[in-house]
């Protein structure tokens, strides 16, 4: 009998948040290595374990997967949040892909300084709420459906969620134009296993804070200022 899936990675958000979102949806328990030190990443370098020398990296079903995509590709095909069929998993696809490029200007929010984090908030607001929920509130209008693909809760689903809760945390009221989605974000958050996960104790991480930045900075060696879009 496989063991839990471990995951490699800092004790905070980042890339691998949606990899322990995507578990917690499945119902799957995990555990959690947080490097801490240089020494450990190094140790997992030399080791061979880390593919293409970087993290996130998830040990399931015998394998050591490096690159975010696949880790999460893999998980919501095995735990059958991938689609019924190809057309399903492409729109699935095209949705987690839109939904990513909305996380990607939240990601490197800890990074920025005081400064360009006021700015980059502007920049989240006004991406989601001119290009991204906008598209979602017309699928999820369109079909009437409770989930994005097929009627059944899928990856796309759980991956929304997240980026909801992401840019509420920068804008509270930002779900005050679109309807569809907050019933959307009520209906997904009462499903048993991501209700779970919302809840004080679970695995899911904080706002990443000060520290979580010092420790990423320290372990990866990045001595350069990340720039706002």
């Amino acid at each position: 009998m496989a063991g839990k899936p471990k995951l490699y990675y800092f004790d905070g958000r980042g890339k691998m948040e949606s990899v322990r979102w995507l578990l917690a949806a499945a119902g799957v328990e995990f555990e959690e290595e947080f490097l801490e030190t240089r020494e450990q990443y190094e140790k997992l370098l030399q080791g061979g374990s880390l593919l293409f020398q970087q993290v996130p990296m998830v040990e399931i079903d015998g394998m050591k997967m490096v690159q975010t995509r696949a880790i999460l590709s893999y998980i919501a095909a095995k735990y059958n949040l991938y689609g019924k069929d190809l057309k399903e998993r492409a729109l699935i696809d095209m949705y987690v892909g839109g939904t990513d490029d909305l996380m990607g200007f939240i990601m490197m929010f800890p990074f920025l300084s005081a400064e360009d984090k006021e700015k980059q908030r502007a920049v989240v607001v006004q991406k989601a709420t001119s290009r991204y929920f906008p598209a979602y509130e017309k699928v999820l209008k369109d079909h009437g459906q409770d989930f994005l693909v097929g009627n059944n809760f899928s990856w796309a689903d759980v991956h929304l969620l997240e980026a909801i809760l992401m840019v509420e945390e920068k804008k509270s009221d930002v779900l005050s134009g679109f309807p569809q989605l907050q019933a959307f974000k009520a209906r997904i958050s009462s499903i048993p296993t991501i209700k779970k996960f919302l809840e004080p104790g679970s695995q899911r991480k904080p706002v990443p804070d000060d520290k979580y930045v010092e420790t990423v900075r320290r372990v990866l060696r990045m001595y350069y200022d990340v720039k706002a879009n």
